[in-house]
């Protein structure tokens, strides 16, 4: 049905003829070192700096001659680091008729309706529909060539009928396309960060295989004199964990083996006794199982909520009832239904099965705690995502805090002379969580831009 419906949102743009001429006026100038482009969904201009910095490589001329954003905050920022940049609003309510000329379309069109973060609608979501746009401009421009950026998920998404519609449509206006899933942490960015990449030329395949992969870890670029704001529970992190015990850990209620603090490690909720640790280590494990939703007739969940009676299947204790209503009371259990999946309109949910009687569940909550996860230097940071930025922790020798936004823009790839101005801790972050990665951006452009390198 979805795949459909994006047909007949693209027939309007099929019906004309498309020819090519690539020794048309339009593309002569490509003779010369001068490289012009487009900046669409600009962002902070991560796209754009990559971009320029692969034209430079190559002894080009990059010349940006049309950027659009419509978040206030993101202009701002934009204009500040690129200062001589006009920047147009709303792409969709502009005509390409009056985009000037340019050889190459840069997109990096949001990603919420094929995130896992978000619902996953697609083309039934207008963000989606975004695609539309940047079709339309491709096919009246006619570009020499694109790239676009968006997220793993859209590789996946609808059985990855999605992906290939695109693809069809992009090779349906004659250019030769090609995509492939890239870790920006494998292009030195110290950043775990996956996302998909569309390239195409009218002229030649850009290959998006074999790049020499670059490790560099956080620990380069972490501000060790940033001041810490300390807090209760930071000090319980430094009071129960060296600094050292911290790098690489979680911080939740979730299984994650020795990598991983859970709240009763810190009892941060309350004190609690080595034989209620042992209680909610066990039902952490044990609710994992599948045989409790086939006792109980519905779909799977990863951690049932299980009775008094099924925890005794696998430990018993003289004064269990006793520890799970302390526990519980405490808020380190709570007790609930289990939940069935259920289906509305294509999205599937859960909703609590009230035929089935309550059990005790780990208070499991995915941002439940200030900090998520402290970052280890050895290694790479998170994938950073706009909202829950300030959840990814540091752990230096003033003790441990958030991120900073100056952190936030190196972990990603951004250059040291690269600002964020005029902005709170938390618009910052929505701009760097929605950044594309510019050292994957500048390999990518690099094979884009030079069929020797293809």
């Amino acid at each position: 049905m979805e795949t459909n419906l994006l047909e007949s949102r693209l027939e309007p743009y099929s019906r004309a003829e498309h020819t090519l001429n690539i020794n048309s006026p339009k593309t002569s100038h490509l003779k010369t070192t001068m490289i012009k482009f487009i900046d669409l969904f600009a962002g902070l201009g991560g796209t754009r700096i990559g971009f320029e910095q692969a034209c430079e490589e190559l002894n080009f001329k990059p010349e940006c001659v049309f950027t659009s954003e419509i978040k206030q905050h993101a202009i701002i920022n934009y204009q500040a680091n690129f200062p001589n940049s006009a920047i147009s609003g709303d792409i969709t309510t502009i005509s390409p008729h009056l985009i000037s000329d340019f050889d190459y379309l840069l997109a990096g069109f949001p990603c919420q309706p094929f995130s896992m973060a978000g619902k996953r609608h697609g083309f039934l979501d207008e963000r989606g529909g975004l695609f539309f746009t940047i079709y339309n401009i491709l096919k009246i421009k006619q570009p020499q060539g694109f790239l676009l950026e968006n997220v793993d998920g859209l590789a996946t998404h609808n059985s990855g009928k999605t992906l290939a519609l695109i693809i069809s449509k992009l090779e349906s206006l004659n250019y030769q396309v090609t995509w492939k899933v890239l870790d920006a942490s494998e292009f030195g960015v110290a950043q775990k960060r996956k996302r998909i990449y569309i390239a195409g030329h009218y002229q030649f395949k850009p290959k998006l295989e074999d790049f020499i992969h670059q490790f560099t870890a956080t620990a380069a670029f972490i501000e060790p004199n940033a001041a810490v704001k300390h807090t209760s529970f930071t000090k319980t992190l430094s009071r129960k964990f060296t600094m050292q015990e911290l790098y690489g850990k979680s911080i939740k209620d979730k299984r994650g083996g020795v990598n991983n603090i859970h709240s009763w490690d810190l009892e941060i909720k309350g004190e609690v006794n080595l034989e209620q640790k042992k209680l909610l280590e066990l039902i952490l494990k044990k609710r994992r199982y599948k045989k409790w939703a086939e006792a109980k007739g519905i779909d799977w969940m990863d951690g049932m909520p299980l009775t008094l009676d099924e925890i005794q299947t696998f430990y018993q204790h003289d004064d269990l009832q006793k520890n799970i209503n302390d526990l519980t009371a405490k808020g380190y259990l709570r007790l609930e239904h289990p939940k069935k999946k259920v289906i509305t309109d294509g999205v599937a949910k859960r909703i609590p099965h009230t035929a089935s009687p309550k059990g005790y569940n780990i208070v499991a909550g995915k941002l439940s705690f200030p900090l998520a996860i402290i970052i280890d230097p050895a290694s790479v940071a998170p994938t950073i995502v706009a909202t829950e930025a300030g959840k990814i922790g540091v752990a230096t020798a003033l003790g441990v805090r958030s991120i900073t936004v100056k952190e936030g823009l190196r972990f990603s790839g951004f250059p040291e002379a690269y600002q964020i101005i005029d902005v709170d801790y938390a618009k910052a972050f929505d701009l760097i969580g929605n950044t594309v990665m510019p050292p994957v951006i500048k390999a990518v452009a690099l094979r884009l831009l030079s069929p020797n390198l293809s």
